[in-house]
């Protein structure tokens, strides 16, 4: 089965973005960019892939999926598909016209349900935090690039999802000059702490 995996920049204090959901505080420079492009080139949008003179590898991930509130930063930028080197979901509580090859959903959950029990390679959570919030419970891995900086309030990493404690296990930490850490955790499989 595939894996849905959030993988996301934050703030130490836990913000994916700031108030107005910008992330420009984030440091896109230092020694972490080279992991960051070598692990994980497909979550890069395709006008960033051009720039790079990269292609998107597709060892990574198949299918990105996406609240409404991230993808419009792209289309205000006139860009109605900006992973088209993925399958594209994204996931809205309006009716929205998206590009022939996004697929707009009103229920996430059953989506990526769906998703998983397809082959294919890992599904990224590409964010929003609401949209985080409530795929919590299908979430299998959590790839979290902390930033050094503290927002102070912002987007939070799960959006306002109620408590509910879900137990994961940290698999490997990467710590680079730049003050950046990667930090990927997996989830915890609740049969075996039983």
């Amino acid at each position: 089965m595939r894996e849905l995996v959030y993988y996301v920049a934050t703030s130490i204090d836990g913000f994916i973005a700031d108030p107005s959901g910008g992330f420009d505080a984030f440091p896109m420079e230092g020694d972490h960019m080279a992991t960051l492009l070598a692990d994980y080139a497909d979550a890069l949008p395709a006008h960033v892939l051009d720039a790079l003179g990269m292609r998107a590898p597709g060892t990574t991930f198949d299918t990105v999926i996406m609240g409404w509130n991230t993808l419009r930063p792209a289309l205000d930028a006139g860009i109605e598909s900006p992973y088209p080197h993925l399958r594209q979901v994204v996931a809205s509580r309006g009716d929205r016209r998206v590009a022939d090859d996004v697929t707009l959903t009103s229920d996430p959950v059953d989506a990526v349900r769906r998703l998983k029990g397809e082959d294919g390679l890992p599904i990224w959570l590409c964010g929003g935090g609401e949209l985080a919030g409530s795929l919590r419970g299908e979430i299998d891995r959590l790839v979290l690039k902390r930033n050094p900086v503290a927002f102070g309030a912002g987007v939070p990493l799960f959006g306002h999802a109620g408590y509910s404690p879900q137990a994961f296990t940290l698999r490997a930490t990467q710590r680079f000059e730049s003050g950046v850490t990667i930090d990927e955790y997996v989830r915890r499989d609740e049969r075996q702490s039983a």
